[in-house]
């Protein structure tokens, strides 16, 4: 670790005012902040995550709620994991989507497909109508190692329509799946189970792992899909455990 970055344990904190919880109606949610503009390296970065730490543009927190713990920390291990019949059919269905990994970058047509895909999943949340320097400081800003990886359509001239685009980050044992949007009116199409399967086989391919494919909230359908990647650990108390008999597969 180079000297001059920061260890977690030296690492500055702060905890925010309660505001709106975006997922569960009539609640407040708090989160506590690792303090910007203190450098980190890929060891100090790797255990926060493994911690339930998560990150946004340059922030990097995680859930810190008064009186809730419905936020609960995810993470594949690689090596064992056993796809279900509706992740191989999605598997399957999007076996032709060419995907190619960028350094982050603004693009007008990902930005594009940002927008339809908040307005459609997404409206009311107050993301739907982020302009372009929000959507740049939630996804195209890090201090950390990070990718762009976009999912195009195979064409025979030109690119081919744009499907999916994933902002990952690559940790000492894994890869964090930051955020993945996707275009939302496509019939039979399941582009967020097919890039979770696309993680698990790059992390295969990096010899990592993990996959960490953030928070999972039992009550929040947007987020049912998480749990069903078994087997599948959980961060409780501090410790990792599995939890694939505890949460019936679906």
């Amino acid at each position: 670790m180079n000297s001059g970055m920061a260890h977690p344990e030296a690492l500055q904190f702060y905890t925010t005012a309660p505001y709106p919880c975006g997922y569960l109606a009539e609640r407040t949610a708090r989160s506590q902040i690792v303090a910007p503009a203190q450098e980190m390296d890929s060891d100090v970065y790797t255990a926060l995550v493994r911690a339930g730490f998560r990150r946004s543009g340059l922030f990097i927190y995680r859930p810190w709620c008064d009186s809730c713990r419905a936020c609960v920390p995810l993470r594949i291990p690689v090596a064992h994991f056993m796809p279900d019949r509706a992740q191989r059919r999605a598997g399957k269905h999007h076996a032709s989507l060419l995907a190619t990994v960028f350094p982050l970058h603004y693009d007008g047509e990902h930005y594009a497909l940002y927008r339809r895909y908040q307005a459609a999943r997404h409206a009311g949340a107050g993301m739907d109508d982020d302009d372009r320097s929000r959507y740049e400081q939630f996804l195209l800003k890090s201090q950390v190692s990070s990718r762009l990886v976009e999912f195009r359509e195979p064409a025979v001239q030109g690119r081919g329509a744009l499907r999916m685009v994933s902002i990952i980050d690559i940790l000492r044992d894994g890869l964090s799946a930051v955020y993945t949007f996707f275009e939302p009116d496509m019939p039979r199409a399941s582009y967020g189970i097919y890039g979770v399967l696309w993680q698990i086989e790059q992390a295969r391919l990096l010899q990592l792992r993990y996959v960490y494919p953030g928070y999972w909230i039992q009550e929040s359908r947007k987020m049912a899909y998480k749990a069903r990647f078994r087997p599948i650990e959980a961060l409780s108390g501090g410790q990792w455990t599995r939890i694939e008999k505890r949460y019936r597969r679906e």
